[in-house]
């Protein structure tokens, strides 16, 4: 006979497994969807009932988006600006995070708490700010101008995030490298930064996504095919009397094939950065 204990695990374990397949349901189904929709022809996506599953399957919307539309030129432009920005975090906001984790200065933790009220604040006060800014140092409409306005809001985030895995990495080696020899930089290098990688990279993905998926400073600070990133172009495929839905899903799913490699190369690095981050000592 089953247990009473038994019986509420078994309806526990349940329960739990039902709101799993929930959520996963739920997670996947507008991929799913969007990916369906790309593979359908115009005339089946606006219809009086909804398809579920295309009756006739065409590739006719990839074609037209990656031929007709300029769209690699945008996820060209998203690549460089992406890169830029998880670049210039890594160089500077490595070493702030540094500095916070092991130097006890004055004004240190009024610097903090700069960042946490510039993440405090909704990124659209500071888009008219930073456009006159661009303007006036000639970089507005650019590539690197677009990288150094994803990384005026990305930074706070990745300086926090990996002061965390810096305090996590154990001092003791870090003054036994100095004792041999190490200058202060060196051991950073040597001893914190190997010890830290994984976070490091789980913090560097957080800010590539959030860069490629940009779209309010890219709308505002770029006016030319040549510096546009991808979601601006899918926006501004929507016409007045048009809606491609066909060639918009299409483009949706040429978009996160990059950030689904980029989870498949560093999933488990990540996984770890992210556990180790969440447990101290």
């Amino acid at each position: 006979m089953i247990t009473t204990s038994r019986r509420a695990r078994l309806a526990w374990n349940i329960a739990t497994y039902a709101v799993l397949i929930t959520l996963t349901v739920f997670c996947i189904f507008p991929l799913l969807w969007t990916f369906l929709t790309s593979l359908k022809y115009e005339a089946d996506i606006v219809t009086q009932t909804i398809q579920y599953i295309p009756t006739r399957i065409t590739f006719d919307n990839y074609v037209a988006i990656w031929t007709q539309s300029g769209f690699p030129t945008l996820v060209f432009n998203s690549f460089v600006v992406t890169a830029t920005t998880v670049g210039l975090c890594l160089i500077t906001g490595t070493l702030a995070a540094y500095s916070f984790s092991r130097f006890h200065y004055r004004g240190r933790s009024a610097l903090m708490l700069g960042y946490l009220v510039i993440r405090m604040f909704p990124a659209v006060l500071m888009i008219i700010p930073l456009f006159i800014l661009m303007r006036g140092v000639g970089l507005l409409d650019s590539r690197l101008g677009l990288a150094l306005a994803y990384t005026s809001f990305l930074l706070p985030l990745f300086v926090w995030m990996l002061k965390g895995f810096f305090d996590a990495a154990p001092k003791e080696l870090e003054s036994a490298a100095r004792i041999d020899g190490c200058t202060r930089l060196g051991a950073m290098v040597r001893i914190v930064l190997p010890l830290a990688r994984n976070g490091l990279v789980a913090t560097s993905v957080f800010v590539a996504i959030a860069a490629w998926n940009e779209f309010l400073f890219a709308l505002m600070l770029t006016t030319s095919q040549g510096s546009r990133t991808w979601p601006v172009g899918l926006q501004l495929m929507v016409g007045e009397f048009q809606l491609p839905w066909g060639v918009l899903a299409a483009g949706g799913i040429i978009s996160i094939i990059p950030v689904m490699i980029l989870f498949a190369i560093v999933q488990r690095t990540m996984v770890h950065g992210i556990t180790a981050g969440a447990v101290k000592g």
